[in-house]
């Protein structure tokens, strides 16, 4: 991974990006995130009457598609630490016609502001390899899971094959071309590539996982390893 890089860069990476946080999305997955998040959700299976943390839940993907899973039941609490998103997510969101149930909460995933035992599935999309202190932010989300909860995790990894490996790195090295020409950003796409090029592996993330407090641990390779969702479960108290 590159260099450790502050708070306040992020921040100004996604202040920057959150109009076209979505689109950068359909970009770097090879249009296949929407998929990737249907399959996501059926992983985490909430049932009804859950407790939901969309945590770096950004532009609300994954909230809507609790909220449309659970409809009137369970309750969803949407986090981001980034303003911005919260705001283009809340937006997008309520245009879904969805507002009940649905809790938006500006905090860091380091220090999450709920109690212990709080929440039945735990789901972040495309937001660890952002957290400046990854470790620390799942011992925070062990900490607010239940017994038996949860955890899942897409994100960014490495393929498998080689071939695959050496195309998206050359359909990726025009990320930050493409952002300036059609959006006048080539910053956040250099930022959001950089992070997605020297993120771990699949080994690596599952020990980091394991290293949080969670058992139970697997993972799920999409497009040959373009993309990975890992499980885990708490299944300790602490």
């Amino acid at each position: 991974m590159f260099n450790k890089i502050s708070d306040e860069y992020i921040k100004s990476v996604f202040d920057h990006a959150a109009k076209k946080y979505d689109v950068m999305n359909d970009i770097m997955s090879v249009g296949m995130h929407r998929m990737w998040k249907n399959f996501m959700v059926k992983i985490c299976n909430p049932k009804p009457h859950s407790i939901v943390l969309d945590l770096a839940g950004g532009t609300g993907d994954l909230t809507i598609k609790f909220a449309q899973k659970l409809k009137d039941s369970g309750k969803i609490f949407l986090v981001d630490s980034n303003k911005s998103m919260l705001t283009v997510g809340k937006k997008k969101i309520r245009n879904f016609g969805l507002i009940k149930n649905i809790y938006y909460i500006q905090a860091s995933a380091e220090n999450l502001p709920f109690a212990n035992f709080s929440f039945d599935v735990a789901a972040i999309s495309f937001g660890l390899r952002n957290m400046c202190n990854q470790e620390k932010s799942l011992r925070s989300v062990f900490r607010v899971l239940k017994t038996g909860g949860k955890l899942v995790i897409l994100e960014f990894s490495k393929p498998y094959s080689e071939v695959l490996k050496k195309l998206y790195s050359v359909y990726s090295f025009s990320f930050p071309y493409v952002g300036l020409l059609l959006f006048n950003n080539s910053f956040s796409y250099r930022y959001l590539i950089k992070s997605v090029q020297t993120y771990y592996d699949q080994k690596h993330l599952k020990k980091i996982i394991r290293a949080s407090g969670f058992n139970k641990i697997s993972h799920f390779n999409l497009l040959g390893g373009i993309a990975s969702i890992h499980v885990g479960f708490k299944t300790t108290l602490y």
